[in-house]
């Protein structure tokens, strides 16, 4: 069956970036709008985080242009619940009001920047570029540890106590004296290891055990 092609919306929604905008400000929301998509961003506003809530976010590099001083849940209310969500979209927080230990605030819970209004464009375009890039990596980072915890699945109990020691700093030999096997069995074994996680050499096959946070404590 030949796949129907995407739609340039659909397009839009899986392949640009998005900046998500909740401001209760409707003007506010229609120049940020306007702004972001002078520079090729995909848009979405809202005039309350409960609105964001109710929606799936887009997934692609995003971030989240948030004004901290919202009618009901504040913008530092919503990046608390975020977090305990465990969505992790960059925010840029924004305020009409702002002070040091509300910026200071959010920013030790993990915001990307804090503007104040009236800001300059450029200074948002900047704080944009920058989030979407930081949320960029992540999604990379996130993607090479799924892939790598999927390789790791198919190892059998055995392969992962040979990866453990491996990962450990032990060479063949005392591999097969700390489980009781013969050397060509720990080859033959670390070669399978090699094969299913996708490396072709040690330091490589050292790098994943280090993104996958194994060690001989955790075989």
């Amino acid at each position: 069956m030949t796949e129907r092609p995407k739609s340039p919306r659909e397009i839009a929604s899986t392949e640009v970036p998005t900046v998500f905008v909740i401001d209760d400000d409707e003007s506010m929301r229609r120049g940020l709008t306007n702004l972001f998509e002078s520079v090729g961003l995909r848009v979405e506003t809202f005039g309350s985080a409960p609105e964001l809530l109710q929606r799936r976010l887009s997934d692609v590099p995003s971030c989240l242009v948030l004004d901290i001083r919202l009618p009901g849940m504040s913008g530092l209310d919503f990046q608390i619940q975020l977090e305990k969500a465990a969505v992790h979209i960059p925010i840029i927080f924004m305020t009409g009001h702002g002070d040091i230990p509300m910026s200071v605030k959010a920013m030790k819970a993990g915001a990307a920047d804090f503007l104040t209004k009236p800001f300059r464009q450029q200074e948002m375009l900047d704080a944009v570029t920058v989030a979407i890039e930081r949320d960029r990596k992540r999604r990379e980072n996130e993607k090479i540890v799924s892939n790598l915890q999927a390789l790791f699945e198919t190892l059998t109990p055995r392969e992962r106590e040979i990866l453990a020691l491996v990962s450990a700093g032990l060479m063949n030999k005392q591999i097969a004296a700390e489980l009781s096997i013969a050397q060509i069995t720990v080859k033959i074994h670390r070669g399978r290891v090699m094969k299913k996680m996708g490396t072709r050499s040690l330091a490589a096959l050292l790098k994943a055990t280090e993104v996958l946070g194994i060690d001989r404590a955790k075989p």
